[in-house]
Formats: structure tokens, C-alpha cells, sequence
């Protein structure tokens, strides 16, 4: 691997987690992300991956391959039963199966910093703090030290850990940002990672049309003027890039469906000696699903499509789509059992096999958004903006993809990575004779 010629010394990456192009006509006119707009190039049509969920993106992301390639096919490592909040994620960069930017960065001896990025937790970057929380008896603070860098996590949580309340919005977002600014002026990483949740939180409360959304743009707007302002005060401005983006949008839900209910009826998951027990299982990402099935059980297989197709074809249950196969090849997306289910808008699906078959949100006056859906849902892009020195002014670049976002970091910082399914976005650059 060799050095090429970068654009910048310095590259901050802000993933504003849910900034879909719904969010654009306010947020791109907001004092902070329009400035950084003027001065670089934009897009409101950053095409996600399958299923639109943050950890698969993120790897993506940080790897320029498809799921099918990294790895990282869900949040969560399948988990039957389990309930959420007691359920692991997939927070270790050992998950992933090929090599990412900031292992590129590494070789050359530049430096790399995260903050709460997912899947980075035990990961051979300079400055972590990774996004990894506590189950059960753990302890959130020993959880941080041993999978991150403990001197840098401790100093960060002891300048600024008063400002966190758990995981409750907006300080968790205000104590991550705090974090940033002082790692820009303390640390001065070629590549900081930095990852902002309240969007994403918003949206899943209380719809994607709430006023609590224009709220969330204006204190995003803030954040990303801290981190332009610590750039500033570093000194080191004209030597930074930004990159803000989105992993994904999101869909207003009004009901949830529990399709294990289906197969629990038909046997395939079952009660045996007081325990929980299944065949067939699918584990929903929100807005689709997958199918899995045990090992050279085709019979269960069978079974569980023959039941799925039947309930596709009953309105109430929200199916839009089964992909199989060349389908799912198509997306990029990890064939698990060979089969995922896509909901329709509207809808969403849900693991759990207690409750009713189809919950009605509205007829319980609960607002509620979700993504996991196909990234080819109607108006369900990504916004993307790149600014700085040698990136052209007041551009806008056509349809991108999340696989271009790797290769374009190692790109701007001079690094050559690879191979990979993305490309540089060479049309955000200044060609010498411009």
C-alpha cells in the first residue's frame, strides 16, 4: 500500500445518524451545515445499504464492501427470545471481515480517532471510544475502558462524563461532541469518526414529521459548529476536510407485525422442558426481516416459506416483498437462510412472540418511525456533504453510493485502499484547472 497525493491533512467525519433528504430543504439552510455546503459539494441522494441499519452501514461505511462482504449483517447477532434491551450488539471490530480505512491510515502512522463509532470497540484505531453498551451485571465505564483506549476514554469521561445522563438525548450528543472538540484541539487526528445519535432518537419517538425535528436539526447545526469552530482554534482550517452524511432515513410506522406468531402456530418455534425453541426464526430489522433457519433443516425451510408467502398475500400483515435469491444478490444483501421480507410502508416488523399478531399504534395514540427497510423505498435517500480546501464549491453530485465513502476518506487523506465495491467520488474534487 502506498501514499498518493491527498487533499487534506485533516478529515472529520460526522455520521448524523437518520439525516435523510426529508431533512435537507431545513437543515441545509441552517447557518453552520449551509456554510460548509457553500464551501464543498452535497448530495440528497446517498444510496444506503440492505438492511438500512446503523451498524451495517457504518461497516460499510468504513470498509467501501456490501454486507455480504464485511459481515455485519444486522445490530444484533441473532439472539431468539432474548428481549432488546438485554440483547449484545455487534460492537467489536473483530465482527468485520475484510480491512477498513482506518487500518489503512495505520500503516502510514497516521493517526485515527472514534467517537461512539459502532463496530469499533477492541479496533486498532489511536483514539477510541467506542459505542458499546452494558448488559446485565456490566458496568458501563469498565465496559468503554477495556474495549476502547482506556487514558483517552478516561480523560474524556472525567473532563466531560457530567454532561451524559445514560443514553437520554440531547446530552448524550452534547457530551459526544464535547469529546470531539477537544480531540480536535488536544489529539489533531488525520481522521476523526463521530457519531450523533439524536436525530435517529427523535425520529423513532416521535415520527419523522414532528416539530421535535426541527428542534434536532438546530441543535445538530450547533454540534457541527463546535467541531468548525475547535478545527478553527487548532489552527488547523485550512488543512481540514469535513464530511457530514447520513446512514439511513427513516419511515413513519402505524402498525407492527409479529410474523414468529405465524411460526410458532405451525410448530416451528416451540416451548420443550420450559425453554424457548425454534426451527425457523426471523429477526427483524424494522422494516424488513429476515429468515433464518437451522442448519440442513429444509423441511423447516419450506414450511416457513410456504407460510410467509401465504401471509403475503393478506393485507394486514405488511408484506410487501419476499426476496430470495438473485434478489438479494442484487442488494448486496447477507443470504442468511436466503430469503428476507420487506415490509410495506407503514409497517414493521417485530422478533417478539407475545402480544397481538398486528398492533395498531394509532388506535393507541403512540407515535413511531423505523428504518431496515430496501434502500430503494421512495424518498428514503441520504444527505452527504464534503467541504474544505481542494473539494469544488456549491457542487451538487448526482447518486452516490455508501460503498463510495471508504475509498473517497482514503482518497482525501492520500491513501490508497482497496480493492472494494465503492469508488473515489472524484467529481467532489478540484481538477487543477478549475
Amino acid at each position: 500500500m502506498k501514499m498518493s497525493s491527498g487533499k487534506a491533512k485533516h478529515l472529520i467525519v460526522i455520521s448524523y445518524d437518520a439525516f435523510s433528504e426529508d431533512n435537507w430543504e431545513k437543515a441545509s439552510t441552517l447557518p453552520n451545515l449551509s456554510r460548509l455546503i457553500k464551501n464543498g459539494v452535497f448530495s440528497t441522494k446517498l444510496k444506503s445499504v440492505y438492511p438500512t441499519l446503523t451498524y451495517v452501514v457504518h461497516t460499510t461505511m468504513m470498509t467501501g464492501v456490501y454486507p455480504d462482504k464485511h459481515g455485519i449483517i444486522h445490530n444484533n447477532p441473532l439472539q431468539p427470545f432474548v428481549g432488546e434491551e438485554d440483547q449484545a450488539w455487534f460492537w467489536f471490530r473483530k465482527d468485520i471481515r475484510v480491512p477498513t480505512v482506518y487500518e489503512a491510515l495505520k500503516k502510514h502512522r497516521m493517526k485515527s480517532a472514534a467517537i461512539l463509532w459502532p463496530v469499533t470497540g477492541k479496533a486498532s484505531i489511536r483514539y477510541n471510544m467506542p459505542e458499546i453498551k452494558a448488559i446485565g451485571r456490566e458496568n458501563q465505564a469498565l465496559k468503554i475502558l477495556k474495549n476502547g483506549n482506556p487514558f483517552y476514554c478516561a480523560g474524556l469521561e472525567r473532563k466531560y462524563g457530567k454532561i451524559r445522563k445514560g443514553i437520554e438525548q440531547p446530552y448524550l450528543d452534547d457530551f459526544t461532541v464535547m469529546c470531539g472538540t477537544d480531540t480536535i484541539l488536544s489529539k489533531k487526528p488525520e481522521l476523526l469518526m463521530i457519531h450523533f445519535i439524536d436525530l435517529d432518537d427523535a425520529k423513532h419517538h416521535y415520527g419523522t414529521d414532528s416539530t421535535e425535528i426541527d428542534q434536532v436539526l438546530l441543535r445538530m447545526d450547533g454540534r457541527i459548529g463546535k467541531m468548525m469552530d475547535a478545527v478553527a482554534a487548532a489552527g488547523i482550517s485550512e488543512e481540514t476536510v469535513f464530511m457530514v452524511l447520513g446512514d439511513h432515513g427513516q419511515k413513519n410506522v402505524r402498525y407492527k407485525v409479529r410474523l414468529n406468531q405465524l411460526l410458532k402456530e405451525d410448530g416451528l418455534i416451540y416451548e420443550e422442558n420450559g425453554s424457548m425453541h425454534w426451527r425457523a426464526y426471523l429477526q427483524s430489522t424494522g422494516g424488513s426481516a429476515y429468515l433464518h433457519v437451522k442448519e440442513n433443516d429444509d423441511e423447516a425451510k419450506q414450511r416457513a416459506l410456504g407460510i410467509l408467502q401465504k401471509a403475503a398475500g393478506e393485507e394486514t400483515l405488511g408484506i410487501e416483498k419476499i426476496y430470495t435469491g438473485e434478489e438479494l444478490e442484487r442488494f448486496h444483501a447477507f443470504p442468511v437462510s436466503g430469503c428476507m421480507l420487506e415490509a410495506k410502508l407503514g409497517y414493521s416488523f417485530d422478533d417478539r412472540i407475545v402480544g397481538p399478531l398486528v398492533t395498531d399504534l394509532k388506535k393507541e395514540n403512540k407515535t413511531y418511525a423505523t428504518h431496515g427497510y430496501s434502500p430503494e423505498k421512495p424518498e428514503y435517500n441520504c444527505c452527504f456533504v464534503v467541504s474544505g480546501n481542494g473539494i469544488r464549491k456549491g457542487y451538487q453530485l448526482g447518486e452516490i453510493h455508501m460503498v463510495d465513502i471508504a475509498p473517497t476518506i482514503a482518497s482525501i487523506l492520500g491513501v490508497d485502499f482497496g480493492p472494494c465495491d465503492g469508488k473515489v467520488l472524484e467529481d467532489a474534487f478540484l481538477n487543477i484547472r478549475e
